[in-house]
């Protein structure tokens, strides 16, 4: 299923036109704009729960806050915000099987012999895609009927992907393909990066309190209002720390945008043959110290020194993928 999705489809003109549909519906600044209520809502619903967890029991475990608030916001960015709490819970499963079985080990990764399955990995990986294919596909067909009017004008993914012209329309196929990737690609890595950037607040206590002096600086020490997109530009200092976390502990460190190579190339002293798949090792690129003044150090000010993007344009820090292959976790 996946090899029709834009992370892994290869490069072809299905492959450019989809980058061009999820630049246009999915990651430009009008529709990220449009999501900022979602974000807001999101955000407020895992600080009550944080709040209530330490009322209730004294600690919290914040993973499965994150996990929860990321699951929502992708699936309400990708499928629309008309989803049964049911349906959210189903999702949820299925992504959290996705990734226990991708971090499986499995022998034929190494051995290819196809009439094998070890530990069941097959096996489990095509029941798991057939109720993916399954659900999603039923969850278009709500989305078709003529009741259901909230294809008209709707923020979400699912939406663009309907209204689009004719000639530009994806497969249903194709489309539970480029819908189950965001939702599942954009879930987990959002709350791995949030998980590590709390660690590193609580572990660098006069970071957090520099953080903290700039926030109030820009919307006031005692002001209820929201942190707003508006004021990111404001916040250098959060930017620098955000983006040291994402260096130190890249939520995909085996970046997924696997190239093949079509002809023999020499890269440096290494000979590519062709037909060698080839992967990003970016916890490598953002640990080399060739590249990276004391790499293990946390050092946001690094970010303050050198504006460094982490949007794909600058291979020292591309976390999640590049412009080909965008996420939505960058948002």
């Amino acid at each position: 299923m996946f090899e029709r999705a834009i992370g892994f489809a290869p490069s072809s003109t299905y492959w450019r036109h989809l980058r061009r549909i999820t630049a246009n519906h999915m990651f430009s600044p009008r529709r990220i704009s449009h999501l900022e209520p979602l974000h807001q809502q999101v955000a407020d619903s895992m600080v009550v729960q944080t709040q209530l967890a330490m009322e209730t029991k004294g600690f919290v475990e914040l993973r499965g806050i994150l996990q929860k608030g990321s699951l929502t916001n992708i699936l309400n960015t990708v499928l629309g915000s008309s989803l049964s709490s049911d349906m959210e819970d189903k999702l949820g499963l299925m992504v959290k099987q996705g990734y226990e079985l991708i971090t499986m080990f499995n022998l034929e990764d190494h051995f290819p012999m196809k009439f094998l399955d070890f530990n069941g990995v097959k096996r489990r990986c095509h029941k798991l895609s057939s109720k993916v294919r399954n659900v999603v596909d039923q969850i278009v067909k709500e989305r078709l009927k003529p009741s259901d009017q909230s294809i008209k004008g709707g923020n979400d993914f699912l939406s663009a992907l309907l209204t689009l012209p004719k000639e530009d329309q994806l497969s249903d196929s194709d489309m539970i393909a480029v819908l189950w990737e965001m939702i599942f690609r954009g879930t987990d890595t959002v709350a791995i990066l949030l998980e590590w950037i709390m660690a590193r607040m609580v572990m660098h206590q006069d970071i957090q309190a520099k953080i903290q002096e700039e926030l109030d600086d820009c919307i006031g020490r005692h002001c209820d209002r929201h942190v707003c997109d508006s004021d990111i530009p404001n916040l250098p200092y959060l930017q620098a720390a955000v983006k040291e976390v994402i260096r130190l502990h890249p939520p995909g460190p085996l970046l997924s945008w696997a190239r093949l190579a079509t002809h023999d190339v020499h890269v440096e002293k290494s000979f590519i043959p062709a037909g060698t798949t080839a992967m990003v090792n970016m916890w490598a690129i953002t640990h080399d110290p060739s590249i990276w003044k004391d790499p293990w150090t946390f050092r946001p000010e690094r970010f303050l020194e050198e504006d460094i993007s982490i949007m794909g344009s600058d291979l020292r820090l591309a976390p999640l993928d590049r412009v080909e292959g965008c996420v939505p976790a960058r948002h």
